[in-house]
């Protein structure tokens, strides 16, 4: 029975100091990593536009808003009925744009009139039945044109751009690690970052003036590019 007393208060004091031990070696810094390098990489594709959008718009001004509203709102009714006479799901799609009423001040600081703009927007692949709807609508003027990629296009594309990304990605990897001597690499950490480039569309006066000289003749317009780029950067340790 002594001997068990004795051996009793030896085990906490054990257990304290394996702890303290455990602590003081959580609290070593860890080595740094060596022969680790840095690198980013670029993949591009360019690929042609296949998404148009056209904005027709109307303003109108007067000193009585209801009266301004109801113009605004006869004029969209007129152009809704004309472009949904063409419209089809993808090809082109129909939708009202901005609508509201502004009030315009005189020196005094007083309502003088009451401003209103709506617009129509027409949008889709089919560009020339999107052009031939906007020149079939009087009762609104084409405000602006904008082209860009649909959904699927872009999915393809970037997909292209990042496998072209990954590839430069490895090979500089590769290159690099040779150059100093190493047999080759393991990949540490690596970010992926897509973004997209297009030209800004030009005004398109002549488009304004096709429309004056004929009421139902298409609108013209081009399409351009946009660059999809991919960007792969991480750190790669050489060994």
């Amino acid at each position: 029975m002594r001997a068990i007393s004795t051996l009793l208060p030896v085990v906490p004091a054990l257990v304290l100091a394996l702890g303290a031990a455990t602590v003081q070696a959580q609290g070593v810094p860890a080595p740094q990593p060596q022969n680790v390098v840095q690198l980013s990489v670029d993949g591009q594709v360019e690929v042609a536009q296949d998404m148009l959008s056209m904005v027709l718009s109307t303003t109108k001004e007067g000193a009585d808003p209801a009266v301004v509203q109801a113009q605004l709102k006869t004029a969209l009714d007129a152009a809704l009925t004309e472009a949904k006479k063409n419209a089809s799901p993808g090809q082109l799609d129909v939708r009202t744009g901005s609508f509201g009423l502004y009030p315009r001040y005189s020196k005094e600081g007083k309502i003088a009139s009451w401003q209103g703009t709506a617009e129509l927007v027409l949008e889709g692949r089919d560009f020339p039945r999107i052009t031939t709807a906007a020149g079939r609508i009087s009762s609104l003027t084409l405000a602006r044109t904008g082209f860009f990629l649909s959904r699927e296009q872009r999915a393809k594309v970037e997909g292209d751009a990042q496998s072209q990304a990954i590839e430069r990605f490895k090979a500089k990897a590769t290159d690099l690690s040779r150059s100093f001597g190493f047999q080759g690499y393991t990949l540490r950490e690596v970010a992926v970052n897509t973004s997209d480039s297009s030209p800004m569309p030009r005004p398109r006066m002549m488009a304004m003036e096709a429309k004056a000289a004929s009421a139902d003749a298409p609108v013209p317009v081009e399409a351009g590019k946009s660059t999809v780029t991919v960007n792969v950067s991480g750190s790669v340790q050489m060994k």
